[in-house]
């Protein structure tokens, strides 16, 4: 069986919140599906060690934050890369609780839904949650986030079935010298010196040697000095 097969399957980046009793957290995930219009169906799902995860099996609610593609990656790591068992998620972001008092990310989203949990298929390392609209609406017309924008643009990375894979084994074959790319050991993000990054003001072509040595990861925040030479 070759896996590789999955990687053409699109999907999307969103922000999932719940609660429990007066608590709240949210989490990124990517597999939201809608399943049923009539009455409006939603799927999620979540990763049974995550904190979301038992926040929604306790409240039977969630609400999902459909994210733009100019969301920046601080944003994504702080609800991708932290746990809420360490923190709170929400301090500093732009929400709101909807109708089940669950949270609702407003910021860099261009839609949001809230659901209420009608079942659930437990799928080995993962719920999948299905949920019932009570709530939803368009916020902006701006252009939703795909994973792959993410993962191509966002992140830097070069995934060998995406074009500029290709692109980048020629320049190679040229003999041209490639500055060294430099991996994040705490949640993968690579620097890559051609492209800089340009949300915390590293112009593209700055070697991550001379990188200020107060920069952090864009995604989780790690330090300079967590990162590992490609």
């Amino acid at each position: 069986m070759n896996t590789k097969a999955l990687r053409p399957i699109s999907y999307g980046l969103y922000i999932i919140g719940s609660r429990k009793e007066d608590r709240i957290n949210g989490q990124i995930a990517n597999t939201v599906i809608q399943v049923c219009s009539e009455p409006p169906t939603i799927t999620v799902a979540i990763n049974k060690e995550n904190l979301t995860h038992e926040f929604i099996q306790d409240s039977k609610v969630f609400t999902v934050s459909v994210l733009c593609q100019d969301a920046p990656l601080s944003l994504i790591g702080n609800f991708g890369f932290k746990s809420g068992r360490d923190s709170d998620k929400f301090v500093g972001v732009n929400y709101k609780l909807g109708e089940t008092q669950a949270p609702i990310v407003l910021e860099h989203a261009v839609a949001y839904m809230e659901a209420k949990v009608i079942n659930e298929a437990d799928v080995g390392t993962h719920t999948i949650f299905i949920g019932e609209l009570v709530d939803a609406e368009v916020l902006t017309e701006d252009e939703p986030m795909t994973y792959a924008h993410y993962h191509q643009v966002k992140r830097g990375t070069t995934p060998k079935t995406a074009p500029s894979y290709i692109e980048e084994k020629d320049i190679k074959k040229e003999g041209e010298s490639k500055m060294a790319k430099y991996k994040c050991s705490v949640c993968g993000y690579v620097y890559d010196p051609e492209k800089g990054d340009p949300e915390s003001n590293i112009a593209p072509g700055t070697p991550f040697e001379d990188i200020p040595d107060d920069w952090v990861c864009p995604v989780c925040g790690a330090g300079k000095d967590e990162f590992e030479k490609q």
